[in-house]
C-alpha cells in the first residue's frame, strides 16, 4: 500500500511528499519569484492510473508543463471539444469564469506554476484578455524558446535541474516583462484583500480613474473584469471556508458578501458546476476536484 506522507529529500533541497500514488515535489522558490508565484511544485505518479479532474476558478493564471504523459483533452465544461494529444504537452491557461475538465491516461510527470494575475501578464507580454477562459500551448504564448526548455527539462531525471531550468527561464522573462500599472495593481490588492466585497466604484476612486478606465486597464491586464474577478475571488474564499472544519454554508453566505444561500447556490453553480455541499465533501487540491 501507498505510504501517505511518507517524504524524501535530496540535498539540494528538493523534497518529495506522497499522497497516495502520487508524489509532489517541491524546493523553496527563488526569493525574486515570489511576488509572482501562488505554487510552484513537481508531481510524478508512480502507478499509471487514468483519471478526470475539474478545474474550478482561482483568479490564478496556470503554467502546466507536462514531461512525461500529456492530458489526454483539456476542455471548458460547457465545450464538446478542447485540446487533446501532443497539444497538452506544455500548456498555459488564463484566468477562468467557469469549470474546466481535463483527462489524462495516467503516469502523469508535469510541473505545475499558479502565477499572480499580474505575474501572468509580466510573463506572458501580451494583454491578459487573449488567455480569459483558453488553454494553449506554451509555444504559442513564449515562442520556440519555451519548446527547447521543455525538451531540456524532460531530457532530465534531476529535479533540482528541472526546477534550476525553469527558474532561469522565468527570472529572464519577468525582468524583461511589462510593469503592470501602478492603479491595477492597488485595484487587484484591494479587490483580493476584500475577498472581492468591496465595491468596484469605491476602487475607481481609491486609484483615482473613471470606472470606465479602470475597467478596460484592469481587464487587459488581469484578463478579467473587476465585476467578475471580484466573483470569482468570493467564489475562492467561500471554497476555503467551506473545506473549514465547523463552517455552515450559512456561515460563509455572511461571510463572503453573498445575499443569501440561493446565491450562494447559484454561484457554485456557474462557477463549478457543483454545489457548496459537495464541493465540501470534495477533495479540491490547487484548483482541482478529482472526478
Amino acid at each position: 500500500m501507498p505510504v501517505t506522507g511518507e517524504t524524501r529529500a535530496d540535498g539540494r533541497g528538493v523534497r518529495m511528499t506522497r499522497t497516495g500514488g502520487r508524489w509532489r515535489v517541491t524546493r523553496p522558490w527563488p526569493a525574486h519569484l515570489r511576488p509572482f508565484l501562488h505554487s510552484y511544485a513537481g508531481y510524478w505518479e508512480a502507478a499509471a492510473t487514468p483519471y478526470r479532474v475539474r478545474l474550478v476558478p482561482t483568479g490564478r493564471a496556470v503554467v502546466l508543463i507536462n514531461l512525461g504523459e500529456p492530458f489526454a483533452q483539456v476542455r471548458r465544461l460547457a465545450e464538446e471539444a478542447g485540446l487533446t494529444g501532443r497539444a497538452t504537452g506544455a500548456l498555459v491557461v488564463g484566468l477562468e469564469d467557469g469549470p474546466r475538465v481535463c483527462d489524462h491516461p495516467g503516469g502523469q510527470e508535469a510541473i505545475r506554476l499558479e502565477l499572480t494575475p499580474l505575474g501572468a501578464y509580466r510573463l506572458f507580454a501580451l494583454p491578459m484578455g487573449e488567455l480569459t477562459n483558453r488553454a494553449v500551448g506554451l509555444g504559442d504564448v513564449l515562442g520556440p524558446a519555451a519548446r527547447l526548455l521543455v525538451d531540456r527539462m524532460a531530457a532530465t531525471r534531476s529535479w533540482a535541474t528541472r526546477f534550476d531550468l525553469l527558474d532561469a527561464a522565468l527570472t529572464a522573462r519577468l525582468d524583461s516583462g511589462p510593469v503592470p500599472a501602478p492603479e491595477v495593481v492597488q485595484a487587484w490588492r484591494l479587490l483580493r484583500r476584500s475577498g472581492g466585497t468591496v465595491p468596484i466604484g469605491r476602487i475607481a476612486g481609491e486609484v483615482g480613474w473613471s470606472q470606465g478606465h479602470l475597467v478596460r486597464r484592469f481587464t487587459q491586464q488581469v484578463g478579467l473584469t473587476p465585476k467578475t474577478s471580484a466573483r470569482v475571488l468570493r467564489f475562492r474564499r467561500a471554497v476555503r471556508l467551506l473545506t473549514s472544519e465547523h463552517v455552515t454554508p450559512a456561515d460563509v453566505t455572511a461571510a463572503c458578501g453573498y445575499y443569501d444561500q440561493a446565491h450562494l447556490n447559484r454561484e457554485f453553480r456557474a462557477l463549478a458546476d457543483t454545489t457548496p455541499g459537495r464541493m465540501a465533501a470534495a477533495r479540491l487540491a490547487e484548483g482541482a476536484l478529482t472526478l
